[in-house]
């Protein structure tokens, strides 16, 4: 179990793993979002470490990002 100032560390370390991922790739906000299925705002959050994804949507993004969900991982 971790506590809320860990959780907070690692969901802004995964949302920058994110943003490096999608802008390697050459991907705007709104593409990753509209080939994941998720919102911009949804994407835009998780970037800035201010949302945690479901598995299921976590796989949508490691799918639009043509990678494996683990590569996603900080």
């Amino acid at each position: 179990m971790t506590d809320e100032g860990e959780d907070s560390i690692y969901l802004q370390s995964f949302g920058r793993r994110l943003s490096a991922l999608r802008v390697q790739r050459g991907l705007s906000l709104e593409q990753l979002a509209r080939a994941s299925g998720l919102g911009e705002g949804e994407v835009r959050r998780v970037e800035r470490g201010q949302r945690d994804l479901s598995v299921i949507a976590l796989a949508d993004i490691a799918k639009a990002l043509d990678i494996q969900p683990a590569d996603l991982m900080p």
